[in-house]
């Protein structure tokens, strides 16, 4: 047999969501700085304070300043794709995983190589999540494993392999020995960390979950669903605590939702998470009631892979075509969102 294809991809063909619900921001052009990768982007994750390490199909890690645009530093290592990247919010390292089978460790102010390489995986890494002082790394596959390692040895302290688990995402419960795995087996899976094994399988949904994150408090998930023409493309609020159903879902994308993430609290926005999709729009939502507060088209972007959330109204969106967008959510009594800078 040959190897498993993924059921969805990202194609650089452009999807409009004309229908869109919520405010719809402005088409103005946002400043360009100088382009941070040479290919698509494949993910982006926010670092304190104003910084974001980003991975692209040019097999580079690069950390950034997200309000200037400028490269930092450029971490070369990987054979393949990046396909994800992470940070551990307590340490100076950041993390990637790759095409090439493997999982890098990367040190802030450190050399352009890697500092430790993670290889047990026989297919392409797709998930990817840090404890908060990096001592600790979970990986997963579409070769139906997830691994635990210890950073500082680069060892796999175990391994293990569950029956159709193509993994699709990681994310670390804050404060928890806990990851939240989503899968393209439609399951989203809670792992104890400690034996590593699945603590929970939240209900399976329709269509492919594509991506996961958890609240900042460790009590709500998020997950985000493949689909096409409307169907399926939802996002879906769990709660951490009363595993039995969803609380809600979030609809309105009309092709897969590739990323959601939870805002942080503000005192002068409702609670809310943002989610992209490969149709070019990032839509913000109301956490509680489902409502779509704003929407926003990424002309000529492409489809989108990755969202970060820097603060409570500035985001990060990872495009195909068009480098890292810097989004920024104008509070008001119809919000906005609008494009403030690309690099």
């Amino acid at each position: 047999m040959g190897k498993p294809q993924s059921k969805f991809s990202i194609h650089t063909t452009k999807y409009r969501a004309d229908d869109s619900m919520g405010e719809v921001g402005p088409a103005q052009a946002a400043p360009q700085h100088s382009p941070t990768h040479s290919d698509a982007v494949t993910s982006v994750a926010a670092l304190k304070p104003d910084l974001c390490v980003s991975g692209a199909r040019d097999k580079c890690v690069a950390v950034c300043s997200w309000r200037s645009g400028a490269v930092l530093q450029r971490f070369i290592g990987h054979q393949r794709e990046v396909t994800k990247v992470t940070s551990a919010p307590g340490s100076s390292r950041v993390f990637s995983a790759s095409r090439d089978k493997t999982a890098m460790m990367w040190e802030l102010q450190g050399t352009p190589g890697p500092s430790q390489c993670f290889a047990a995986h026989e297919l392409v890494v797709t998930g990817l999540a840090a404890s908060p002082d990096a001592s600790q790394l979970c990986t997963g596959s579409r070769d139906n494993t997830v691994c635990k390692w210890d950073t500082e040895t680069g060892q796999c302290l175990r391994r293990v392999i569950t029956f159709r688990n193509l993994v699709t995402h990681l994310c670390w419960v804050p404060g928890e020995p806990y990851v939240i795995q989503s899968s393209e087996d439609k399951t989203v899976r809670l792992w104890d960390l400690r034996q590593l094994e699945v603590a929970h399988s939240f209900p399976a949904k329709q269509h492919i979950q594509t991506c996961c994150d958890v609240s900042p408090d460790g009590r709500l998930c998020l997950s985000t669903s493949s689909g096409t023409a409307g169907e399926g493309c939802e996002a879906t609020l769990w709660d951490l605590r009363q595993t039995r159903s969803h609380v809600c879902e979030y609809k309105g994308h009309f092709q897969t939702t590739t990323s959601g993430v939870f805002l942080p609290w503000s005192p002068v926005l409702t609670p809310s998470i943002a989610t992209a999709s490969l149709d070019g729009t990032v839509k913000v939502w109301d956490r509680d009631t489902a409502a779509c507060l704003a929407t926003l088209h990424l002309d000529g972007a492409g489809p989108l892979s990755s969202l970060a959330a820097c603060d409570s109204s500035t985001l990060l969106c990872a495009t195909s075509n068009s480098g890292i967008h810097v989004l920024q959510l104008r509070d008001g009594v119809e919000p906005v969102l609008e494009p403030v800078a690309v690099f």
